[in-house]
């Protein structure tokens, strides 16, 4: 490991590549610490002691902690993540949508551009809502959240947090272009990993007071050990199927006839379902904050997290999503249609529609297992609660966007090593991480 670490510090675009990853991701942790005007921090963390277990201790899960600190980054990066989900979704129902998403790299930025111009819309809405909820918040003592509610509260709040998740896109992009990994992920991962040491604490001052069993503790520990190792599992399962290249005679020389596969992984959408998943259940208590319609009380009352309405939820929408980003990300015409240009086939299947309508049934069916995983990872903390009676929340969405953007991560950091003739994180002759298919 040490001579890994040598390696990477000798190559100096892929050491300046990570240093400004670290650099990007501690003015992030930084603003977390930045109150939003107008609002004590004390009363608000009283306050929010009591909701770690609703849908706001989801929120501020993805936010870094930014929602109980009430900073300039309480929204986080889920109003950017429900934007590409709409934008996505748009693909599917409008044709001029969908024209920009075949245009190339012209059309990606034209659609990143208009992520960007409803993420601000959505910012807007959200901060609106949450000013508005601020302004009836007390504390148990009577202490008020917001000492001069009014207009101009809320016009101050909806553009500060709207400003800081603008913010925290940029660095998020500036991350993927100059940095190393996946900027949006890294914030989400940085936010979470720093919240790890304080949560582990917790659960040992729980075993300490009695509150947690010693028992209970392992049991729990284990359960995390033995859910880790299912993801770098699941998150390293391919399905290969065997692809033969006929030989082609051009000029004096012969290409082809070589065998080889194609490589379909079980969880192809990653950690972009629960994540979705996620950020849909959010939005009707953010519409309840703003609208105070008695239907959208009413939805967000029956979605807290560790109802079976929630949990059922979060596991429908894990699957939807699971497929959905799964058929955006991967077309089985573009690969069959690649594969007979070159002479390709699948040995038993017929080139063109026979071999993508082969390839669509293969990746069907191992999406449904690998969502069927993810939704199992992501309601392990209902099941930890209920039967042990922990009094925590240990949550398996987080495990496993840790887990997946740091196998990312190391995916990328390696293909820098072995490209320059390095020894791989995985030692020499060692078996290679696969990142996630983006």
């Amino acid at each position: 490991m040490a001579n890994v670490f040598g390696n990477i510090a000798r190559i100096p675009e892929l050491r300046r590549r990570i240093i400004f990853s670290l650099l990007m991701l501690a003015v992030y942790r930084i603003g977390i610490f930045i109150t939003t005007p107008g609002v004590d921090r004390v009363v608000m963390s009283k306050i929010f002691s009591s909701a770690k277990n609703t849908i706001f201790g989801i929120f501020n899960l993805f936010s870094g902690g930014g929602l109980e600190q009430l900073s300039i980054f309480a929204l986080g990066i889920m109003p950017y993540i429900s934007a590409s989900i709409i934008m996505q979704l748009l693909g599917v129902v409008l044709p001029a949508v969908e024209k920009l998403q075949k245009e190339g790299e012209l059309g990606k930025k034209k659609i990143t551009q208009y992520t960007r111009y409803l993420t601000v819309v959505i910012c807007l809405m959200q901060g609106f809502g949450i000013a508005v909820y601020l302004e009836g918040l007390r504390s148990s003592t009577g202490e008020l959240v917001v000492a001069n509610p009014g207009f101009g509260f809320r016009l101050l709040t909806a553009l500060t947090l709207t400003t800081g998740t603008t913010f925290i896109m940029w660095l998020g992009e500036q991350i993927t272009e100059k940095g190393i990994g996946n900027g949006i992920s890294l914030i989400i991962f940085a936010g979470i990993v720093a919240r790890l040491p304080n949560a582990v604490f917790q659960s040992f001052s729980f075993a300490e007071k009695g509150m947690l069993k010693p028992l209970t503790l392992l049991i729990v520990l284990a359960i995390m050990v033995g859910v880790i190792y299912m993801i770098v599992f699941f998150e390293r399962g391919q399905r290969r199927i065997p692809v033969q290249y006929a030989k082609r005679v051009v000029g004096r020389k012969v290409y082809g006839g070589q065998t080889t596969h194609l490589p379909l992984k079980v969880n192809t959408a990653g950690v972009i379902p629960p994540i979705f998943a996620s950020s849909i259940l959010v939005f009707p208590a953010t519409m309840s904050n703003l609208l105070h319609f008695d239907i959208f009380k009413n939805i967000s009352n029956s979605l807290q997290p560790g109802t079976w309405g929630y949990e059922t939820f979060y596991v429908l929408l894990i699957v939807f999503f699971a497929y959905f980003y799964t058929a955006v990300v991967f077309n089985p015409v573009d690969i069959s249609e690649n594969m007979k240009k070159y002479g390709g086939f699948i040995p038993g299947i017929r080139p063109g529609s026979k071999t993508a309508e082969y390839i669509d049934k293969v990746l069907s069916r191992i999406t449904f297992g690998g969502a069927l995983y993810v939704s199992f990872v992501c309601v392990i903390p209902t099941v930890l609660m209920k039967s042990f009676n922990v009094p925590f929340y240990f949550g398996g969405t987080a495990l496993l966007i840790v887990v997946g953007v740091a196998l990312d991560t190391l995916a990328q950091i390696e293909s820098h090593l072995i490209s320059r003739h390095y020894e791989g994180l995985s030692g020499e002759g060692g078996p290679r991480i696969r990142g996630r298919r983006r």
